[in-house]
């Protein structure tokens, strides 16, 4: 089928490009270049090993400096582990079998440690990660092949309409609002797909947490739930399991906390009855390999046969080992109610053969397609969340991103099927000020502003919506690299940052109840100079707990008090690059609760109907003043 070919051409297209860049970091990068670009962990220690399943090792492995480098090992990840004394030779490949904090565990096809382990300083890079691209591939082909089977890959192609039973009793839960009781309803009475489309601060995590356990209850079978990042699948395996579900963390959470431990896999083997049998075994099974190992090469037949004996029951035993550890896993998941996992993990080889009635994708605006379609082969029911008005998912080619490949199938179906879409309508975030535009660009001018944060401002009389004007002020954008700066407005953001501190510091905030704030700019080079800002002013260094400093993308699904955004274009050609992405503008001015304050040059910028639309709604606000007021 064409839709697949497609997906697969441009899949390609993504991959080749995904590697070339990942050669460009790592090939003629030291050490300390790929530990810095969250590649590789050096130096590291060894922390113990044990056999694991098959003929493997896991060993675990401790990061034993630089633990504040940001990092990109994720378990089911291809890794090298290797000694700096000669890392071109001795160096064994594995996968992550697990990462939390600073360890790591990482499994290798042998049954010992190799004997470079003991020379050197020990290290692990990170391998291209082909497997996450074979995974899509195959479940790519394999939609394909079902197409003409399967009623539910026609609906999310476009090719059927979906279908719902009417005649579910209705669902109302008291701590939902009227929208999200009629998205817990539509998701109950979907026969192949319902979609929850959830605008910032809706409470789009609410609504799901509630229809899941809905779900549970109305099927009385276990539920596939996926996100594409650990992150958000973390925060509903945790809201899932508050609510009293019996939840199974595929894959490893990515914040260490000790509730979400409690729900990984490990953890619930860790507690099973049967597991001290199982180490008692392996113990076993490691003296017989201990005794075997002790004969020397230069041996008879005799010794001979004595070594392969002393293997062979080690291999028994390790095969009893293995045996027993798969009825723990099937007791464990005959108990489960919810799976979660990222999208890729749903394959994770532990759940890999599972099906389901119901697959939930959440965050389905910033999921990469291929991804989606590894789930939703295991069910025949999906249910997507997610806001396709905020950030799309990372794509590294511009080729493939350009062809549709930056298409999420949660735009394809909300374009295919308006009727399976609820919208969530009414936020509970924002002052309505701060809404108001947003709401009128992107979701048909349908959100409300609950009344709890409707007219919520931190001061009576403060402006909720600011919109600074530095045209004709002279703050020329000048070009870093790839990235545009404006050390003019960064110098200017922190002048007002600090006049609005002094106000607040009047309106008796200080350091115990000073409020949430971030500054934020698309340009990653325009937030280094506005964090060098911040570090020079001394007396904002009391509230440091309180101020971020970062770029919009790092933001999404995040919220703070006010909200400060450096536009930074500002050149004579009206030229705005970035910035035209308007979906990223929409998540950058929807992060803030009772104050947003937008700086840029109205002359560059309103070349551009979304913004000179905005700075219109701001005048007609009373939220427009021109930076030269504050100046003088």
């Amino acid at each position: 089928m064409d839709y697949f070919k497609n997906l697969l051409d441009l899949l390609k297209i993504e991959r080749a490009e995904d590697r070339e860049q990942y050669k460009k970091l790592t090939e003629s990068s030291s050490v300390a270049e790929r530990r810095a670009n969250g590649l590789t962990w050096f130096p590291v220690a060894i922390r113990g090993s044990e056999m694991s399943r098959g003929d493997y090792l896991t060993i675990e492995l401790e990061r034993t400096t630089h633990h504040d480098i940001a990092h990109q090992f994720r378990t089911g990840m291809p890794a090298v582990f290797f000694t700096n004394h000669n890392p071109q030779k001795d160096r064994i490949e594995g996968t992550i079998a697990h990462q939390n904090g600073n360890r790591l565990k990482i499994t290798i096809k042998d049954d010992e440690l190799p004997e470079w382990s003991s020379d050197g300083k020990l290290g692990v890079d990170l391998l291209f990660d082909d497997n996450s691209y074979d995974e899509m591939n195959e479940a790519l082909k394999k939609a394909s092949e079902l197409v003409e089977k399967s009623s539910l890959i026609q609906i999310l192609t476009g090719i059927k309409s979906p279908t719902f039973n009417d005649s579910i009793p209705s669902f109302t839960h008291p701590k939902l609002n009227q929208f999200q009781n009629n998205a817990v309803n539509k998701i109950l009475s979907a026969n192949e797909l319902s979609i929850v489309h959830g605008p910032p601060g809706t409470g789009k995590t609410t609504t799901l947490v509630q229809a899941i356990k809905a779900l549970v209850k109305q099927e009385n079978q276990r539920i596939l739930v996926v996100a594409p990042s650990n992150t958000a699948v973390d925060l509903l395996s945790e809201k899932l399991s508050e609510e009293g579900l019996n939840v199974l963390r595929v894959g490893n959470p990515a914040r260490v906390s000790e509730r979400l431990q409690k729900l990984t896999l490990e953890a619930k083997m860790a507690d099973h009855d049967y597991l001290k049998e199982t180490k008692k075994l392996r113990k076993q099974a490691q003296e017989f390999k201990n005794m075997a190992h002790k004969y020397k090469r230069s041996f008879g037949k005799s010794e001979r046969d004595q070594r392969k004996a002393l293997f062979d029951e080690a291999h028994r035993i390790m095969k009893e080992v293995d045996n027993t550890e798969q009825y723990i896993i099937d007791d464990v998941l005959s108990k489960t109610q919810v799976v979660t996992a990222t999208l890729v993990g749903a394959n994770h080889y532990t759940v890999r053969n599972l099906t389901y009635q119901t697959l939930v994708i959440d965050e389905a605006g910033q999921a990469l397609e291929p991804a989606c379609w590894i789930p939703i082969l295991k069910a025949q029911k999906v249910i997507l969340a997610g806001d396709h008005c905020q950030l799309s998912p990372t794509i590294k080619s511009n080729e493939a991103a350009k062809n549709g490949l930056n298409q999420t199938l949660l735009e394809k179906c909300i374009e295919h099927h308006p009727a399976a879409v609820t919208l969530l309508e009414e936020q509970y975030r924002m002052n309505s000020n701060i809404m108001g535009y947003s709401s009128l660009v992107f979701y048909q001018d349908k959100l409300k502003a609950h009344s709890s944060v409707a007219e919520s401002l931190l001061f009576e009389g403060d402006t909720p919506l600011l919109f600074i004007d530095t045209a004709g002020c002279g703050f020329e954008e000048k070009l870093e690299g790839t990235s545009s700066t404006n050390p003019d407005e960064a110098a200017f953001t922190f002048k007002h940052i600090h006049s609005y501190v002094e106000t607040l510091r009047g309106k008796n905030f200080h350091t115990h109840n000073f409020p949430s704030m971030a500054v934020i700019s698309p340009y990653k080079q325009q937030i280094n100079l506005l964090k060098e800002q911040f570090d020079h002013s001394t007396d904002l260094q009391q509230y440091q707990e309180n101020i971020s400093v970062n770029t919009i993308d790092s933001f999404q699904g995040q919220e703070r008090d006010v909200v400060y955004i450096s536009l930074t274009r500002s050149n004579d050609k009206g030229e705005i690059g970035f910035l035209s992405d308007i979906r990223r503008m929409n998540v950058a001015m929807t992060r803030a609760r009772k104050k947003l304050v937008v700086i840029g040059d109205s002359a560059t910028l309103a070349q551009h109907l979304f913004y000179a639309n905005f700075i219109e709604y701001a005048e007609k606000g009373g939220g427009y003043v021109s930076a030269w007021e504050f100046l003088e």
